[in-house]
Order: structure tokens, then C-alpha cells, then sequence
């Protein structure tokens, strides 16, 4: 249990500092395209970055089942809000495999920790 707690975080640390680091390419991933402003790379850099870093080593800094569990609700929030643009926008092979890996982090990491 202890072993798939760190590798989802560090999933999440890892996949978090390419949007952090390296936002063009993380736009360029997600079909992303930058504006007139620097303010969609500010907020790649935020949501699809540090933020997931932040997750990440949070919840191996507090090391508690409760940690990790909250770092399943995130990964479980962003597939319910992938499984919407699948319903809403359209569904594309790329959403579906997103939405694949948001969702088994997600529920595996709830279904570890919870209880």
C-alpha cells in the first residue's frame, strides 16, 4: 500500500513540473494555444503544474492515509471534470486515455486510503 501511495505522488509531482516547468509543452499536449497574454501559460503553470507538485509532496511530507487520500479525490476530480468534456465537448481518443489514468489514480488511490 505504502509503495502505490509514492509512486501516485510521485506521478503527480512528476507530471505537475512539466506544466510547471515547461508550459509551452504541456500546452502543445494538451492542444492548448497561447494568447495575446502570458496568462494561459501563467494558469497551465498553476492548475496543470505546481498544483499537482503541490499534491504530490504533501501528501508524502504528512505520509498519512488521509494525505493520500485527498490526493485521490484531486486525481478523481479531474477525471469527473474529464468525463464531462467526454459527455459535453465531444470525445477524443487523447480525453479518453486522460480521463483512463485520472480516473484508476484516482479511485485506487481513494480505495487504498479510505477507511
Amino acid at each position: 500500500m505504502d509503495i502505490l501511495n509514492i509512486i501516485f505522488a510521485i506521478l503527480s509531482i512528476g507530471l505537475g513540473c512539466f506544466g510547471w516547468l515547461a508550459p509551452r509543452y504541456t500546452m502543445g499536449a494538451l492542444d492548448l494555444k497561447a494568447g495575446v497574454t502570458t496568462m494561459g501559460m501563467s494558469e497551465v503553470r498553476a492548475s496543470a503544474g505546481a498544483l499537482f507538485v503541490g499534491m504530490g509532496v504533501g501528501a508524502v511530507w504528512l505520509g498519512t492515509p488521509e494525505a493520500y487520500l485527498m490526493l485521490g479525490f484531486c486525481w478523481t476530480g479531474a477525471a469527473m471534470g474529464r468525463l464531462t468534456s467526454l459527455v459535453l465537448d465531444g470525445a477524443t481518443r487523447q480525453k479518453w486515455t486522460y480521463f483512463a489514468v485520472e480516473a484508476v489514480v484516482g479511485l485506487a488511490a481513494i480505495g487504498l486510503n479510505l477507511g
